[in-house]
Order: structure tokens, then C-alpha cells, then sequence
């Protein structure tokens, strides 16, 4: 094999099809010298003239037909697995697409999110999962899970790829007759309440936390929950206030006897975003899942398209390296 030359497979194979080699030449795109001196070395390195000149043309000897077969196999092969593009189609495609989601990623996207992979690739499935920051990241670089959607601040080294989605500050939750002003919480206020405290490793919640201790903003913090869904019953039924993501508060405020407030001191911004492994950037169905994804940013947010393999040319580029560094 190291001294067997595999590009004179395809010569073999016209002249055996054309029976000429003037033909496979034409073929082949080659000249016929070039096509005769290809012969001359696929005979010297197999022991046998392959081909023989009579009336009807150039006829293969017997070792000549036992190498066609496999020749034609072997380059369709080749050309169907090895040369053919990352061409993704959505109407067809039988993919399992797997999305680690925050709380506001789940909450924010993914029923509309659902709705338009049924409608444009109807044979495919979703699966959700959860996941701690160090299994996530082995995840995305396997391939188990193809995008991470939300805030996941654990997901910043240079092996990743980030868009930002949209970005959102925090409110405050109260039942609709609690007793402190309706309209902004002032400080010494906030610092009185009963206060209920997300403690989701990886969510938006500890970024809240951690600002308030910076700011050396102290609460009288009555309950600690893992799940932000718990929040509206538990507020709508104590006096009990919550801080959380402005677009989990617009949500649930609709269903909940329950009102917002802004906090009369300044919070910190929080953006969502989408993130992928460098390894699956140039993916068909990757790429086809990011830009739906980025399609479906809520109305009136703050958010920038992200070139992608599918998209040609894209009014500005949000989408980056996790050190910062982009396309």
C-alpha cells in the first residue's frame, strides 16, 4: 500500500467502462498520454497488462475484472462519505437534537422553539436535560448535547462559540395586596422583606446573589428553592418577595395573583445566550438549530443575528469565541 499509487484506481475503472483509452481520457478529463502512462504504471505495479488491444476495443484480462468491483466500490464510497458536503435537510432528517436549558432558556424559547422544528424538520425530536457545569461542558465536546440555551456562565473557554440571545434585568415579585409600594422597592424596604431565594447551581439566580454581596446588600432571606416554578404560589401566598430575570416575572405575573416592582437601587444585567462546541460549528443540523433558535429572540428584546453556515449574510455578528474573540 505504501507504494501503490490509489489514484490510478479511477483510470482503470474508465478504460474498463469505455473500453479506450482515448475515451477515458475524455472521461477523465486528461490527456491520452497521460491516461497511457497511468496504464503503464498500474501494470508494472500489479504484475499483469490488465488491458489488451483487439478489434472490439481494449478487453480486461481476468485480474482486470477482479479489480473493477471492488474500484467501483470503493470510489463510491468515497465520494458518498468522504467528499460529499454537510448538506442538513430539515424536512427529512430523523435527528435527536439535545438542548441543556436555564430556567429562562426552557421558559422563554423552547415551546416556540418546539413548534418550529415541528413545522420545518416534522421527523426529528427534542430532548431536554439538566446538567452540572463540568458534565455539560464533556457533553457539548461529545456531541451529547448539541446546544446549551440560557445563562450558563461555566461556558467560557475558547473551545466554545456564544451568541447572545437577548439580555434582561431583575424585578421584584409581591402579591397583588402586599403592603409595600406598588410602583419601587427602596432599599431599606428590600433589605426588611422576607425575601424567597432561587439556588440553582449555574442559573441567573447566583449571579443576583453574588452582586448583592458585592454591594453589601443584606436580606432577611426566609426560603431557599431549587426551582423558580415554585416562586408564584409561594408569593401570591405570603408577603414573601422574590428577586428574579425580568422576562420570568412578566411570565408568571399573567397566571399568579401576584405584582412586580422595580428595586429602587440599581441590579445587575443578565444575558441569555446559546452556546455550541467549536467542533459542531460548521454542523448542517447545528447550524440549522442555531439560526432557528436566534429567530425566535422575544419581540422587543435587545438581541444581534449570528452568522452561521446557513445564513449568507447577516445584518451584524453577536457571535464569538468565549474568550471574546470573533469569527
Amino acid at each position: 500500500m505504501a507504494n501503490f499509487d490509489l489514484n490510478l484506481l479511477p483510470i482503470a475503472l474508465a478504460i474498463f467502462e469505455e473500453r479506450s483509452v482515448s475515451a477515458a481520457a475524455r472521461k477523465l478529463d486528461m490527456s491520452q498520454s497521460a491516461v497511457s502512462v497511468a496504464l503503464n504504471k498500474l501494470r508494472k505495479a500489479l504484475g499483469d497488462p490488465l488491458f489488451v488491444k483487439t478489434g472490439r476495443g481494449m478487453q480486461p484480462t481476468p485480474r482486470a475484472v477482479t479489480l473493477i468491483e471492488p474500484t467501483r466500490e470503493i470510489l463510491q464510497r468515497i465520494e458518498a462519505e468522504v467528499l460529499a458536503s454537510d448538506q442538513f435537510t430539515p424536512a427529512t432528517t430523523t435527528k435527536r437534537f439535545v438542548l441543556a436549558l436555564s430556567d429562562m432558556g426552557e421558559l422563554l424559547l423552547l415551546p416556540r422553539l418546539l413548534e418550529r422544528i415541528r413545522d420545518e424538520a416534522p421527523h426529528a425530536s427534542v430532548v431536554t436535560v439538566t446538567m452540572a457545569p463540568a458534565e455539560l461542558v464533556a457533553a457539548l465536546e461529545s456531541g451529547e448535547v448539541d446546544l446549551a440555551i440560557g445563562y450558563f456562565p461555566d461556558l467560557r473557554n475558547r473551545n466554545f462559540f456564544q451568541q447572545r440571545l437577548f439580555s434582561q434585568d431583575f424585578v421584584c415579585l409581591l402579591r397583588a395586596g402586599h403592603p409595600l409600594p406598588a410602583q419601587k422597592i427602596s432599599l431599606e424596604n428590600y433589605q426588611a422583606a422576607g425575601h424567597i431565594v432561587v439556588k440553582a447551581e449555574g442559573r441567573s439566580q447566583p449571579m443576583c446573589e453574588r452582586f448583592l454581596l458585592r454591594r453589601k446588600i443584606r436580606r432577611r432571606v426566609v426560603l431557599s428553592t431549587a426551582h423558580f416554578m415554585a416562586i408564584p404560589l409561594l408569593v401570591a401566598t405570603s408577603d414573601l418577595i422574590a428577586t428574579v430575570p425580568r422576562a420570568f416575572g412578566e411570565f408568571v405575573v399573567r397566571f399568579a395573583g401576584i405584582r412586580l416592582a422595580e428595586p429602587g437601587f440599581e441590579m445587575p444585567s443578565l444575558d441569555l445566550k446559546q452556546h455550541w462546541h467549536r467542533k459542531y460549528h460548521k454542523d448542517g443540523g447545528n447550524a440549522w438549530l442555531r439560526s432557528l433558535t436566534a429567530a425566535l429572540v422575544p419581540t422587543g428584546t435587545e438581541h444581534a443575528l449570528c452568522q452561521s453556515s446557513s445564513q449568507s449574510s447577516p445584518p451584524r455578528s453577536s457571535c464569538n469565541l468565549a474568550s471574546g474573540a470573533r469569527l
